[in-house]
């Protein structure tokens, strides 16, 4: 690999989206397949309701550690990009062993802090609650060390030009969890999301999540192997050119992502005196995150490498073109969806969730929850871009200190929209918008935070045309909140076929429809990304 390689071309990029695209699409659905599964063993019942509660660190570590575009993968892509094949070998053997060090230690401080930790996120769980989620806590906290591994793996993959694995390897952590199903279903039939298969069914999840994670390590051991980066080895050369300058990203970037996650035990904590909130965030996030994931993905893993390259000061003006490139593309494509999901909320739930333990209740819950999550779609994407533009310059500080004010703000925001479930939080004015508020909150702080991060990024690049881009994004906004209309006025116009059948028709006629108004409106407003978007779909391309 050469020192420094010039910016890919569009060709290249448009490649690498579409190999990355088909592996997430493949992994996301196998993920909704595995959440369908759960919802109809389990509802909104104590085994799930728990296993969020107690996924919480777990899961932070393997999606934001372990995962593409977390912390360890962009810091490993940013450094390994410009760094030649044998040094990349030499410095994921080190940087293996000092975080696999640590997260040892992580390990095994999650099994020992399990019951106080559950105590602090969910103070108000019962007891037989409490107790569950502490066990599922203590069977997943091995997911500490193989998260870390992961991230670092994939991100030097990534960097050695292989996208495929790493965004096809979330299917192995589904697979492991349906099969767990498959064998407490033998063992307990339709009696599985009884309370009386609470405590195994819980135990199964944990288990059948962590046994996901190893999966997830052990595929990429052959990958790096083939690359010339298997060294499966302890190396203690912490001094090495690379070291520094990865710890430079990941240090910051881990922290900051702490911080969101902080922000995740927040709304917890708060939810904890709503009766299955918890799980309610669980299914709808997943629908949210289904969609978000694969174009994240889609436009942060070839992007992240161009901004990596384009940090010369003669580079600045391309560095910007691609800046406003992922922005807006970001925006063309998540506003839209955020409309619909807003749109189509109640037939999206009941198509894709109610049958089994999921009854009409549990859907009104999370409705509301997904219509929330819909608000603010583009500024979860939007966010992420930013941060990564931070990365790629080696500055994870911005992105850390913008993330450490944001959890006072979402703080605030869950006890004035929802209230406090101990005691002493009554005695501020609050508004009880349940579990939808707590998602509300976040969407605020996702939006200030997106806001933070141009102010920053301006006065670093010395000077953005935010007044254009904000012009643009307004246009695609409005083009969105038509389009959304649109889809909800067929919904609620024509008198659907019942059942399924209903359902499916429902959701994607009118999504269909909605999508076409948002294009038409959208291309004639003049935005050239939507125009760029709405071109490449019909040539089948993703970006």
């Amino acid at each position: 690999m050469a020192d420094a390689s010039p910016p890919s071309p569009s060709g290249t990029l448009r490649r690498i989206a579409l190999v990355v695209a088909a592996a997430t699409a493949l992994s996301k659905l196998a993920g909704l397949v595995r959440q369908q599964a759960i919802a109809a063993a389990f509802g909104v019942g104590a085994a799930y309701d728990a296993f969020n509660y107690a996924y919480v660190l777990p899961g932070f570590l393997l999606i934001l550690l372990g995962g593409i575009n977390g912390p360890f993968h962009s810091a490993m892509v940013s450094v390994m990009a410009r760094q030649e094949r044998a040094q990349s070998a030499r410095l994921l053997a080190a940087i293996n062993t000092l975080v696999g060090g640590g997260l040892l230690g992580a390990t095994l401080l999650l099994v020992l802090l399990a019951d106080p930790l559950i105590t602090l996120v969910g103070p108000g769980l019962d007891g037989s609650l409490h107790d569950l989620a502490v066990l599922q806590l203590r069977l997943m906290a091995p997911m500490a060390l193989f998260a870390g591994l992961i991230g670092l793996g994939f991100g030097a993959l990534n960097a050695a030009d292989e996208y495929w694995l790493p965004s096809i390897s979330p299917l192995l952590s589904s697979l492991a969890v349906l099969l767990g199903l498959g064998f407490l279903w033998l063992q307990a039939g339709p009696a599985i999301g009884s309370p009386a298969w609470a405590l195994a069914g819980g135990a199964v999840l944990a288990l059948s999540t962590l046994a996901g994670a190893i999966l997830q390590w052990l595929i990429q051991l052959p990958a790096l192997a083939k690359q010339g980066l298997g060294q499966l080895k302890l190396s203690f050369d912490w001094k090495q050119p690379g070291v520094a300058d990865v710890l430079k990203v990941m240090g910051p970037a881990t922290l900051a992502s702490g911080m969101l996650q902080i922000n995740v035990y927040t709304d917890l904590f708060f939810a904890s005196g709503i009766i299955g909130a918890a799980a309610g965030l669980g299914y709808a996030g997943l629908l949210v995150q289904t969609p978000l994931g694969i174009l994240s993905n889609m436009l942060l893993v070839p992007l992240l490498p161009v901004y990596a390259r384009l940090t010369a000061p003669e580079q600045k003006p391309e560095l910007i073109q691609r800046i406003r490139q992922g922005l807006m593309l970001s925006n063309a494509s998540m506003l839209p969806l955020g409309a619909l999901m807003i749109a189509l909320a109640g037939p999206i739930v009941a198509l894709i969730y109610e049958r089994g333990a999921f009854n009409a209740s549990a859907a009104q819950l999370v409705v509301g929850i997904l219509m929330a999550y819909g608000v603010g779609m583009a500024a979860y994407l939007a966010r992420d871009v930013l941060v990564r533009v931070f990365y790629a310059l080696g500055d994870g500080n911005t992105p850390f200190r913008i993330s450490m004010a944001g959890i006072g703000l979402n703080a605030l925001g869950d006890w004035f929209l929802v209230g406090c479930p101990i005691p002493a939080g009554q005695l501020l004015p609050q508004f009880n918008f349940g579990a939808p508020g707590l998602v509300l909150a976040t969407v605020g702080v996702n939006v200030i935070s997106c806001l933070a991060l141009l102010i920053a990024l301006q006065r670093r690049l010395g000077g953005l045309p935010l007044t254009e881009w904000a012009k643009d994004s307004a246009l695609l906004a409005f083009a969105a909140l038509v389009g959304g209309l649109g889809a909800w006025g067929l919904a609620v116009t024509i008198d659907w076929p019942p059942q399924l059948l209903g359902l499916l028709l429902q959701t994607s006629i009118c999504g269909l429809g909605g999508a076409a108004l948002y294009g038409l409106i959208a291309g004639g407003l003049g935005v050239p990304e939507a125009r760029q978007l709405g071109r490449q779909l019909r040539e089948k391309l993703p970006i």
